[in-house]
């Protein structure tokens, strides 16, 4: 597979990135399509079929599966996962050829948004939230929860590596590493973050 240099990322030759701010070690694959204002971070990965329009800024090691458009006014922090065909929106009235008030959505360090969720406009995405597949997102998700179903509802809360924790001792245990303490935490780390 043959890619287009950048400046220290690369452009597969079916991909176009109008943009100048792309982070070192970013991917742009087949049939995406980056435009002039958008600001892309360090080692970020925009898989085939996503579009980045003009006032998006995504930072480092940012994950963009196929089939997902990312609207102006989206911002997606440090090591945010998104995945295939996720929906966001940045107009809470459209209508066509008129352009409404745009909302900015925000996905806070560590976020997954999952497969066909949908993001209604204005909303904050906490840190190392989880949302669920298909989820359809009215509101503020706070960080370490997740959420999942339509409307959707708060469903527990998640390690940094996405595990749902568990109560233990007064307190939590991710059930997928070993880490144990109060929650949510920034600082909690387990074997499989």
């Amino acid at each position: 597979m043959s890619q287009t240099d950048g400046p220290g990322f690369s452009v597969h030759p079916k991909g176009l990135c109008e943009s100048v701010d792309v982070g070192e070690g970013t991917t742009i694959w087949a049939f995406a399509h980056v435009l002039s204002g958008a600001s892309i971070g360090r080692d970020v990965n925009l898989c085939d079929f996503t579009f980045v329009e003009n006032d998006v800024i995504l930072g480092d090691r940012v994950t963009v599966k196929c089939h997902v458009a990312l609207w102006d006014g989206l911002r997606a922090e440090d090591d945010v996962f998104i995945g295939p065909g996720a929906s966001f929106t940045n107009d809470r009235y459209p209508r066509s050829k008129r352009r409404g008030v745009l909302l900015q959505t925000i996905l806070r360090r560590g976020a997954s948004i999952g497969a066909g969720a949908v993001i209604l406009p204005g909303l904050t995405i906490g840190e190392y939230a989880l949302v669920g597949a298909g989820a359809v997102v009215v509101k503020d998700v706070p960080p370490f929860t997740l959420v999942k179903g339509n409307p959707a509802r708060e469903a527990g809360l998640v390690c940094r590596c996405g595990a749902p924790l568990a109560p233990h001792d007064g307190g939590w245990r991710c059930t997928l590493g070993d880490w144990t303490g109060e929650a949510p935490n920034v600082s909690m780390r387990c074997a499989a973050c």
